[in-house]
């Protein structure tokens, strides 16, 4: 698994940006696989259920953009928090 910042700026605050979008401003951290059939999956761990996909990674990471926006507008619309606490640790096996 890959882990990639989705480049987005952290504030501390829910805002829509120019297109009217929220998350316009927020930074995220993403996971990117590849299945086993090629399709590249991306997944929000901060934001649960938000996943997304693409046939290319760049695709896939410009999904997860626009599902990001989406779930944080939906969250903030039912009055829920808006992420989760995650934390990304090392573990040897």
């Amino acid at each position: 698994m890959i882990a990639r910042a989705v480049k987005l700026k952290q504030n501390g605050r829910l805002s829509k940006d120019a297109k009217g979008e929220y998350g316009g401003g927020m930074k995220f951290v993403a996971t990117l696989e590849r299945d086993e059939d090629g399709v590249w999956i991306v997944e929000c761990p901060a934001i649960p259920g938000c996943v997304s996909q693409g046939e290319t990674r760049d695709e896939a990471l410009a999904n997860i953009r626009g599902a990001i926006a989406a779930c944080l507008e939906v969250r903030a619309e039912r009055g829920l928090p808006l992420t989760i606490e995650t934390q990304q640790v090392e573990v040897a096996v």
